[in-house]
């Protein structure tokens, strides 16, 4: 019903009207199913930034020697960034079983960077200052670069297009863990250096990687659940839990090794079988 004011003449409606049309939720603000699962990735690595600080860097800054507590406190801040891991692995499925929201992809890469990018960054930080045998200014170097490498793959993902079932350059869950993975095995301080450099120009080159759909997300589900029961075993001081984590990192370099090699192989195989099509259409 339209009411008219006797002083204006002017017509107005009910402000119920008005309250039900400012209460109704604009589409861009609704979180799906997908998007709260990218939000427990950001808080996951968040929680590994909180817990390399609280576990390793205080104490070694206050001259605390409780080692047990900083090998407790790398176990949880790597296995918090692989949980995150396992929520940025769930997410793209729900969202393509489900629905995602219009903001699902910028809270996708957000996450990822909080992660996979932050995260690993800060731990090389830290463990710069921790360890040793390391230079604190090289190792901070080495942090920026593996921050920036995340920051331009991710920008990269968001405006570039590749062809489908691939990922151009190393995904960032994995080239986070590749570098934890680097810290944790211990190599001498020039090694660990250059092997996370390696790793950064891996996230950022055009090497093509599988995505984890089908059977291989389920062999990387497998590989992440194995991988926080090598470190739990670390953490707990578990007979030769030492060796067991050395193992899966290790295990974890060599595949970060192999994929790529596989990558170029195939694509050498790919180039030539072109190339022999090519001639045999040319002849007569």
């Amino acid at each position: 019903m339209t009411v008219i004011d006797p002083e204006t003449q002017a017509g107005w409606v009910p402000e119920a009207d008005e309250v039900d049309d400012e209460e109704e939720m604009p589409l861009s603000l609704r979180l799906s199913i997908a998007d709260t699962l990218t939000l427990g990735n950001a808080t996951c690595g968040f929680m590994a930034v909180y817990f390399t600080t609280t576990g390793i860097l205080i104490p070694h800054l206050t001259g605390s020697q409780e080692s047990g507590m900083a090998r407790h406190s790398a176990a949880t801040a790597v296995i918090l960034m692989l949980c995150a891991a396992i929520f940025d692995l769930f997410d793209g499925l729900v969202a393509r079983k489900l629905r995602s929201s219009p903001m699902g992809a910028e809270l996708d890469n957000l996450s990822d960077l909080i992660s996979f990018g932050l995260a690993p960054a800060y731990f090389v930080l830290v463990y710069g200052m921790v360890a040793d045998d390391a230079h604190q200014r090289v190792a901070a170097v080495g942090a920026i670069v593996v921050l920036l490498a995340v920051v331009l793959r991710l920008a990269r993902f968001s405006c570039v297009t590749v062809k489908d079932g691939t990922f151009q350059g190393m995904p960032s869950p994995f080239g986070a863990l590749t570098v934890v993975s680097i810290v944790l095995l211990g190599l001498p301080f020039e090694a660990t250096l250059m092997a996370i450099l390696g790793t950064a120009w891996l996230m950022v080159s055009r090497v093509e990687y599988p995505k984890p759909r089908g059977r291989l997300a389920g062999a990387v589900l497998i590989w992440i659940v194995l991988s926080m029961g090598l470190l739990a075993a670390w953490a707990f001081d578990a007979p030769s839990g030492q060796l067991l984590l050395q193992t899966g990192c290790a295990l974890q370099l060599v595949m970060g090794a192999v994929i790529p090699l596989f990558a170029t192989a195939r694509r050498v195989n790919n180039f030539r079988g072109n190339r022999r099509e090519a001639r045999a259409g040319q002849l007569p």
